[in-house]
């Protein structure tokens, strides 16, 4: 099965796995299942990086890398259709990376793995 993980997931997975759920740990160590992160989570983190708001344990490039060199990550592009399908989301969520994460997942019918409860509050609207 197809996983599209949040920001917060991947950092989550790569420095404290413990904070995810039980679920997630299990659906993320699953050799059967794709796990995606979205540019748009890179850009994300790259930019609350350079603002000094996210330490990270490598610097980003090298950590993107490891994940996706152990084959436990492919990088998911932003597409067209995944902006258009911003209109459709409700104003629960506002950040603009979060929302074209979740844009993606419902246009691609993935599941989406997310810390946030707002996130899938929007899921469901």
């Amino acid at each position: 099965m197809d996983y599209l993980l949040d920001t917060q997931a991947l950092l989550w997975a790569d420095a404290e796995p413990a904070k995810l759920s039980a679920q997630a740990r299990s659906v993320m160590a699953d050799p059967a299942n794709r796990l995606f992160l979205s540019v748009a989570s890179v850009w994300e983190m790259q930019i609350k990086n350079q603002l000094g708001k996210l330490p990270l344990r490598l610097p980003l490039e090298q950590l993107i890398e490891e994940h996706v060199s152990r084959g436990s990550l492919d990088i998911w592009q932003v597409s067209l259709p995944h902006v258009y399908e911003l209109s459709v989301l409700s104003a629960l969520h506002r950040d603009p990376f979060d929302r074209l994460i979740v844009a993606a997942a419902r246009l691609e019918m993935v599941t989406l793995i997310s810390a946030k409860a707002a996130i899938a509050q929007t899921l469901l609207s």
